[in-house]
Parts: structure tokens; sequence; C-alpha cells
């Protein structure tokens, strides 16, 4: 059993990259500009209100618990510094992964499943037209693209509801900014790395939901599944890439 597991595992990886290698080859022939941008409004514009929500709680939720213990030791104007690393190096980059994994990439393994069980991706080879160039190539640009842009602003909404819910508590705007600059990199190192994250987490939720999406069988029945199993998979090997990317970022020392 253990067996069986370790070579779907290697299985599934070398898939993977053999998909993202088919995909770097077929870079060389350009995009097609219109699929490229109407990718890139799925995948992030108009994940973009869900990103700011999601991250702005958050940012709010962490300085609710971080005022109130900064308080207890009189450090409560350290809030604002301490939310915002949390955000730009953590809570942004992986809430705005496993956000855009569950809209963007359920949406995309569900499209192209589709296309694959009604025999659309067949067509396409008869046509001569590499389902690669005409289908995975666009979204995976379209991902990289916008990963980090909606991050950025989901960042900046962390760190504004974080500001609030300081501010209610006693921390003054002008004290929460000043912990800022006290706290962060001043040459935007801190915000640099989580973005390299999010464009780590684009190739995985693109690779995967293109992956899964080209290997659906099984008529309706399949789609869901395939699309279940796409977005199960995205948030596990985000969450993996996550860890090992803070390691290498930001506790190895060689960055």
């Amino acid at each position: 059993m253990v067996r069986d597991i370790v070579v779907g595992v290697v299985a599934y990886f070398g898939e993977a990259i053999y998909l993202l290698l088919q995909t770097l080859r077929a870079l060389r022939r350009g995009v097609n500009l219109p699929d490229l941008l109407r990718q890139m409004s799925v995948i992030g514009v108009e994940s973009i209100p869900i990103a700011l929500l999601t991250v702005g709680f958050s940012g709010a939720v962490l300085a609710l618990y971080t005022v109130g213990t900064l308080q207890r030791y009189g450090a409560s104007n350290l809030v604002g510094g301490i939310v915002a690393l949390s955000i730009v190096r953590e809570t942004g980059p992986i809430l705005t992964g496993v956000v855009i994994a569950a809209r963007a990439g359920s949406a995309i393994t569900a499209e192209i499943g589709s296309m694959k069980v009604t025999e659309q991706i067949d067509a396409l080879r008869s046509m001569a037209l590499s389902p690669v160039e005409y289908l995975v190539v666009p979204r995976l640009l379209a991902a990289l693209i916008t990963l980090p842009l909606v991050c950025v602003f989901a960042d900046m909404a962390g760190v504004l509801g974080g500001a609030i819910v300081a501010a209610s508590n006693g921390v003054s705007f002008p004290a929460y900014r000043e912990s800022l600059r006290l706290l962060m990199e001043p040459s935007g190192s801190d915000i640099t790395r989580g973005l390299v994250k999010t464009v780590v987490f684009g190739v995985i939720l693109t690779l995967v939901g293109c992956r899964e999406g080209l290997e659906t069988s099984g008529g309706a029945t399949g789609v869901g599944q395939a699309t279940t199993r796409s977005v199960v998979l995205s948030i596990v090997l985000i969450f993996v890439a996550d860890f090992l990317l803070t390691f290498l970022l930001f506790n190895s020392g060689l960055f």
C-alpha cells in the first residue's frame, strides 16, 4: 500500500513537471493576447474582492490578538509592524493562493475537463493545435502576472484591517505606521519574498488545475470529481510549498 502511494505521488509529480516543460516550450511560440487577457480577468481581477475580504479580516483578527497581548507588556505600539510582517510574509500570500486555487483553479479544471469529456480536446489535436499551447500557456501566464498583483492589494487590505482594529484599541495611526517602519525591512525585501511565494503558488494551482482537466474522464461526474481533486491537491501543495519557501526565503540565510 505504501509502495503504491509513493509510486502514485512520484508519477503525479513527473506528469506535472512534464506538463510544465511542455508549457515552457510552447511559450517560445508566443501566446494569444485575447486569451491571456480573458484568463487574467478570470484568475486575477475577479478574485480581487474575495482576496481583499479574506486577508482584510485576517489582518483585523491578527491585530485583535496581538494588541491585547502587547498591551500587557506596554508594547502595543509595535502591533502595526507585527501585523504587517505576518501579512506580507505569510497570511497574504498563502490566503491569496488558497482563494484563487479554490475559485479560479476549480474553474480551470471544470472548463478544460468539460472540453475533454465532450471531445473538444481531441478536436484541437485533429486541427494540429496543441492543447498545451492553446489552453495551458495563457492560464499559466495569467496566474504568474495576476497573483502577485492580487497579493499586493490583499496585503494592503490586511494592513488596513489591522490598523482599524488597532485604532479601536487605542493605538493611533501614526504609532501604527511608525511600527511598520521600525520592524519591516527598509528595502522592501519582506514584501518581495512574499510575492515570490505567490508566483510559485500560481504555477502550482495552474499546473494542477490544467493537469486534472486534461486527464478528466467519465462525463459530468468525472468533471465534478476532477474539480474537487484539483482544489484539494492545489491547497495541500500550496501549504507544503509555503513551508519550504518560508524556510528558504526567511530562515535559511540564503536570501
